[in-house]
């Protein structure tokens, strides 16, 4: 038996649950689950098999649904089992609860009511692709899924243009070729890429390569299932020595070195490291 029956303070537990693989789950989602007072979920079937797989008991408890189309009425339920003292514990379908998912109205309301309000992380479909993607992880976005109309997809991905971070995107295997297509036309054919799909599960797939390169093999090659896209950050130009040089001077006359470093990387998109050595010489100099 992998979990434990646990005393659970008063409060609203969100719980993670694995993006396909069910032994993904946490010991400690778990013992939240089987402990309890009040379950709810996105899918309550989905959890229902899922607490079947590791021998959870429902124990008389019933799972309540709250999705997106659920309405205040089931919320209020949810914050009465609150009001009330109880362990409240909700799961979104798969990855972490409000992360494109369920939950945000719930856990905002139950916080401003000062109830405790706490997290069993677990899988993330749009961590692990980033592990996975091999493109650059110090700084990322999401973006969630892309609108449906390519006029308003197009005007999306224009916004997400110039943010210094990876882009990463859930979607579709429907829209995922007009995706691409519409990537690449906008962020240019060149920026580096990845597919990542079907994460944990048997056909787990990881395509890689510029996006004019993913939206033609797209086109010969059509996948299912679930999807993650990540995006490389837009590169600035090759810059000049001197005017780095010139630039960095500048900044140490009003700033410290590491402050002159910070923003002279910024400008110029560089690495913070190079040009902090270089503004130590010139510091000393």
């Amino acid at each position: 038996m992998n979990f434990q029956k646990i005393r659970l303070a008063a409060g609203l537990y969100f719980v993670a649950t694995p993006i396909g693989t069910a032994r993904d789950i946490t010991l400690r989602a778990l013992d939240v689950l089987a402990s309890a007072d009040v379950i709810a979920a996105e899918d309550t079937r989905s959890l229902r098999r899922l607490m079947e797989i590791h021998g959870i008991p429902l124990e008389g408890r019933h799972i309540q649904a709250y999705h997106d189309h659920s309405g205040a009425g089931a919320r209020g339920r949810l914050m009465d089992a609150l009001a009330q003292g109880q362990s409240v514990a909700y799961a979104s379908e798969a990855g972490m609860p409000l992360i494109a998912d369920p939950g945000y109205d719930l856990g905002k309301q139950a916080a401003e009511a000062g109830h405790m309000v706490t997290c069993a992380p677990g899988a993330s479909a749009a961590i692990t692709a980033l592990t996975l993607a091999g493109l650059p992880t110090d700084s990322f976005f999401f973006a969630g899924f892309l609108p449906n109309a390519s006029g308003a997809r197009r005007t999306r991905i224009e916004a997400l243009k110039n943010i210094p971070g990876t882009l990463v995107f859930y979607e579709s295997p429907k829209r995922v070729s007009a995706s691409l297509a519409d990537l690449a036309e906008c962020l240019g054919a060149d920026r580096q890429a990845a597919l990542c799909r079907e994460l944990t599960k048997k056909f787990e797939e990881i395509r890689r390569g510029s996006l004019a390169d993913l939206a033609a093999e797209i086109q010969e090659k059509p996948v299912k299932g679930e999807i993650v896209l990540l995006v490389d950050r837009g590169h600035s130009q090759s810059v000049n020595e001197s005017d780095v040089e010139e630039a960095l001077k500048r900044a140490l006359e009003t700033h410290s070195v590491r402050d002159a470093a910070d923003l002279v990387s910024e400008m110029y998109d560089l690495p913070r490291r190079p040009i902090y050595q270089k503004a130590l010489k010139l510091g000393k100099g």
